[in-house]
């Protein structure tokens, strides 16, 4: 159920998945805005069902929900194209293309 625009992304980083999760903060905003209210969910989460952001909780997850969002995207191709070039150089955020360049 979305109430408002929503935006997707696949993060690429080696620790993408805990690292999101940190910044996003516990899934229950109550806690969120008591023990970690800098997060985006402590300062921004309304209720437990509208907390302002979600994040896979494994590889795994991110895999399905990736494929679910982003039919296109060839994960495997990634990983072995695009991954090592990400790797070896200097990267940019292209706003006109809303993806990451070398």
């Amino acid at each position: 159920l979305l109430s408002g625009p929503m935006w997707a992304y696949i993060l690429a980083h080696e620790n993408a998945v805990p690292l999101w999760r940190s910044l996003m903060g516990p899934t229950k905003v109550f806690r969120a805005r008591n023990s970690v209210p800098d997060s985006i969910r402590g300062a921004y989460g309304l209720t437990d069902t509208r907390n302002t952001t979600h994040g896979s909780d494994s590889p795994a997850s991110a895999s399905r929900e990736i494929a679910f969002f982003f039919p296109e995207f060839d994960e495997q191709l990634w990983y072995q194209q695009e991954e090592p070039r990400l790797r070896r150089g200097r990267v940019y955020y292209s706003a006109e293309q809303r993806v990451h360049c070398v």
